[in-house]
């Protein structure tokens, strides 16, 4: 059964980063929406197959809401793919 409607669902990539600075000098402040858009491109052509498109907003979450926010995450998948059956 094919069903035309678009959906958008939520996607991770969990990651780490490793530096001796402080978190919030950790990221450029000056990263632009092209840069942005290139790497919402790589990450399409990368992982997803055709006809998909993605967004990307970057954060970071601290260390102490890691595991709550994972739990958000798959507590938010597994709801959407309830409500589908």
């Amino acid at each position: 059964m094919e069903n035309d409607e678009t959906k958008a669902y939520p996607f991770a990539l969990v990651g780490f980063f490793i530096s001796d600075k402080d978190v919030n000098e950790s990221f450029r402040a000056n990263v632009t929406p092209e840069e942005l858009e290139k790497l919402q491109e790589l990450l399409k052509k990368t992982i997803f197959s055709e006809d998909v498109d993605v967004a990307i907003a970057p954060f970071v979450v601290p260390p102490d809401q890691v595991n709550d926010a994972l739990q958000q995450l798959a507590d938010a998948i597994f709801s959407q793919e309830d409500e589908q059956r």
